[in-house]
Formats: structure tokens, sequence, C-alpha cells
């Protein structure tokens, strides 16, 4: 009977894991506005510099040029790891 009790306790823990990790569409739309609002402080003052009127189209276009410009710099630089597998000249590599 322990047995039974403790995996049911384990699997209470993992249901309450899951739905805890759920996100609410509310919650979602809030960490989607906190991440542009984050974008705006970030690079709006430079593309002002660069010439462009504030809340405009080509002003927030600018803006998210230099966010993708900015990840992408950022993912180029994380590290790669290949891996191969294989024999008698024919592999299989994954790089990641």
């Amino acid at each position: 009977m322990k047995r039974h009790a403790a995996t049911r306790a384990f699997a209470a823990a993992v249901v309450a894991a899951l739905v805890a990790g759920c996100a609410t569409p509310q919650e979602r739309a809030a960490r989607v506005q906190r991440d542009v609002e984050e974008m705006i402080a970030t690079y709006g003052p430079a593309c002002e510099r660069l010439g462009y009127k504030r809340e405009t189209d080509a002003w927030r276009d600018c803006i998210l040029r230099l966010n993708t410009a900015d990840a992408y710099a950022r993912y180029r630089a994380y590290p790669w790891t290949t891996s191969c597998f294989g024999s008698h000249g024919f592999y299989q590599c994954s790089t990641f």
C-alpha cells in the first residue's frame, strides 16, 4: 500500500508542476508587452539619434532591426557542438 501512496503522491506532484508551468494568454501577453517595452527602452534612443521620429513606423522598424541584429550576434557567438557517429565510411553528424 505504501508504494501506491508514493506513486499517487509523485503523480500529483508531476501534475502540479505541469499546471504551474502553464501560462495563461493574459500572462503571455503581459510578457510580450514587457519585452516590447524593454526593446523600446534599449533601442528607441539609438533610433532617434539615427534620425527616426519617435512613434513612427520607421522608428519601430529601426527598433526591430537593431533587436534582431543583436539577437543574431548573440546567437552567432554561442558555442557550437558537432558530434558524429557511424562506421565504414557512413557517418551521421549533428551540429547544435
